[in-house]
């Protein structure tokens, strides 16, 4: 039965049995045949067809989003098993929130490809809400998170710290001044992140520590664009220290002194089950020992 889901699961991602059919190495009549056969053992139609594409009806988004969880779980016995009799090596799905996913992760790699080569990474980039939520259906082996987690399926475990600051631009009138009040940073623009990120949850949580709410601003979905929109002079921003070492380093960004930062927020990381690959135990190792690298930046 996992052949005929993952057979569905491919014509669901590419809607289209020609596609499908070339990314599994298939014939399409062998792809139509395995559809057919899981809609007739489910005794339902879980696709709709034309001539140019295939869409889920309700009850295929039902069918996808099951098998998508029941297929991770498979994957992970079978690795679980794998282990018994094999060193650290498989498939590691690994989630990350943005600020740990784009400027710490790909450090960690280097130190995990470089002492396990057989272990093969998989790294989704996506915010804190979205990382949960995969780790929950089996869709990823571990996420990394920024900030607090309230989900009580999952495992947490914090293991450093990230500082975060206030930016702008060199050039922002901001950056000269030797004082900076609670009263110029609320009639700035801010550039913030959106609602289920990390850095979201702490920018919130730092207007509420100084008191105020910006009367200006503006969303990004991710870091990058945001640093981007920083540097040009578009507004300010909070952001880990980690994210702007660079721009600080080169004098495009400067940190402004405000009394009460940085705010000091956790990275944490969250599983579903206690039983974990030795590909699993090796990473989150080397997570609760890179405590140093991490606060390098």
């Amino acid at each position: 039965m996992d052949q005929h889901l993952q057979v569905f699961i491919t014509v669901a991602e590419k809607q289209n049995f020609s596609r499908a059919a070339e990314e599994l190495h298939m014939t399409q009549p062998a792809v139509s045949q395995y559809i057919r056969a899981l809609e007739d053992s489910m005794g339902i139609r879980l696709l709709e067809r034309t001539n140019k594409y295939v869409q889920l009806n309700k009850a295929g988004e039902i069918v996808y989003h099951h098998a998508k969880e029941i297929l991770g779980l498979y994957t992970k016995m079978q690795n679980l098993i794998d282990d018994l009799t094999h060193k650290a090596k498989g498939d590691l799905k690994i989630g990350a929130s943005y600020t740990f996913g784009e400027y710490v992760l790909p450090h960690i790699l280097t130190d995990l490809q470089q002492q396990y080569p057989e272990i093969e990474p998989a790294v989704t980039i996506a915010n804190t809400a979205t990382v949960a939520e995969l780790v929950t259906s089996h869709q990823l082996d571990i996420g990394i998170i920024e900030g607090g987690f309230k989900g009580k399926e999952l495992i947490e475990e914090n293991f450093a710290e990230d500082s975060m600051v206030i930016v702008v631009s060199a050039n922002h009138p901001l950056a000269r001044k030797e004082v900076v009040t609670i009263s110029d940073l609320e009639n700035e623009r801010w550039v913030v992140r959106e609602n289920g990120s990390g850095t979201r949850e702490a920018t919130e949580n730092v207007f509420q520590q100084l008191l105020f709410l910006p009367k200006k601003k503006i969303v990004f979905s991710s870091t990058q664009p945001i640093k981007e929109a920083v540097e040009a002079g578009l507004g300010i921003s909070l952001l880990s220290k980690w994210a702007v070492q660079k721009e600080i380093r080169n004098k495009d960004m400067q940190i402004l002194p405000i009394k009460g930062l940085p705010f000091f927020r956790q990275f944490s990381m969250i599983t579903k089950s206690r039983f974990q690959t030795k590909a699993l135990e090796v990473f989150i190792e080397l997570l609760r020992t890179s405590e140093s690298l991490i606060l390098r930046g």
